[in-house]
Order: C-alpha cells, then sequence, then structure tokens
C-alpha cells in the first residue's frame, strides 16, 4: 500500500517472499496473502490519486521547471493522460518507477476517478495477486528463475521505456499542439475526442 502511494519500498519482494513462505511452511493460507496484496496495492494508488488530486497539479506547475517540466510540458502530459490514462495506470503497475508515481500523475492529470479505479483494480488484481499466486505455485523454481527472468523483463521495461521517450521527443512539438488545440476546445466547451 505504502509504495503505491508513492514511496519506493519493495513490494515485489514482500509479496514475493510471503508467497514462498507459505509455499514452504503453510503456516499462512496463500489466498488471504494474495487478497491482501491486492487490496493494499488497490487501497494505496486511490490515496495517492487523492494526494495528486489534491496537491499534485499545484506542485507541478510552481516546481516542474526544475525538472524540465515547463507548462507546454504538463499540458502534453494532461492530454496524454486524457487519451491514454487507462492504459498508464494498468501497465504501470508492472513497472518498478512507474508504479510508485503512477497514481499521483493521474490525480494531479485528473484523470477521472472512476476510469482511475477500474484500471487500477485490473492492474492491482493483475500485478499483486499474479505475484503471489505465482510466487506461491512456483514454489522453489521461482528462485532460480527469478534472475534470468527479472533481467529479462528489466531489458524489456528498458527499451519500452526508451522508446516510448524517443517517440514523445520525435513528437512532442505535434502533440503539444494536439494538446493545445484540444485544451482550447475544452476551454469552449466543445467536445474533445
Amino acid at each position: 500500500m505504502l509504495e503505491s502511494m508513492g514511496l519506493p519500498l519493495p513490494a515485489e519482494t514482500l509479496i514475493i517472499s510471503s508467497a514462498l513462505y507459505c509455499a514452504t511452511t503453510h503456516r499462512l493460507e496463500i489466498g488471504w496473502v494474495a487478497a491482501a496484496a491486492i487490496a493494499g496495492a488497490i487501497m494505496g494508488d486511490n490515496f495517492g490519486y487523492l494526494i495528486g488530486h489534491s496537491f499534485g497539479h499545484r506542485l507541478l506547475e510552481r516546481h516542474g521547471g526544475k525538472v524540465g517540466l515547463n507548462e507546454r510540458r504538463l499540458l502534453l502530459g494532461h492530454y496524454l493522460f486524457r487519451r491514454h490514462g487507462g492504459k498508464v495506470v494498468f501497465f504501470g503497475r508492472f513497472i518498478a518507477i512507474l508504479r510508485v508515481f503512477v497514481a499521483l500523475l493521474a490525480g494531479a492529470n485528473r484523470m477521472p476517478w472512476h476510469t482511475f479505479l477500474f484500471f487500477n483494480a485490473l492492474g492491482g488484481i493483475g500485478w499483486a495477486g499474479g505475484y503471489a499466486l505465482g510466487a506461491y505455485y512456483l514454489g522453489h523454481e521461482v528462485l532460480n528463475l527469478s534472475g534470468p527472468v527479472g533481467l529479462a523483463l528489466g531489458g524489456v521495461a528498458t527499451l519500452v521505456l526508451g522508446g516510448s521517450f524517443l517517440f514523445l521527443k520525435k513528437n512532442e512539438l505535434r502533440l503539444t499542439e494536439e494538446a493545445t488545440r484540444a485544451a482550447e476546445r475544452e476551454q469552449k466547451g466543445e467536445s474533445v475526442p
């Protein structure tokens, strides 16, 4: 829950360790461990969303320039979150660094809460439930697989993030112009696709 609220903590390690403890000692029921992990992930993201919704936008406007988030990039982020926010929330759950910040960003970008809740719940169930049950049923094999699989997933995540970064850099001007036009239509009361 704390990691999903925005604190960089090792949630995956805790879930996998708990599941392995269940598998080896049978002193805990894996269903309860998975349920607790899922509930913590979903609740933590909702708290993170509320924090981002209440304070995030003002902080980004005031201090975003210090980290390269000027007014145009904030507008672009808002636009992209409105168009692809559900995908960002769902898939962000599976990328460690993004998982810490995705709820805060969703709140700061004013993603509708009901949409956030839906994709957050799907991501929380898939991520926390998948790790818990996967580690439990793979048992000791997960220790042998975690190194190579972790490296492979890390490599894929690096490629995806790098590709996304390059795409955004290459298309930033076009996307910013689209975001500006969409914001102007929104202010005029027109519907935005």
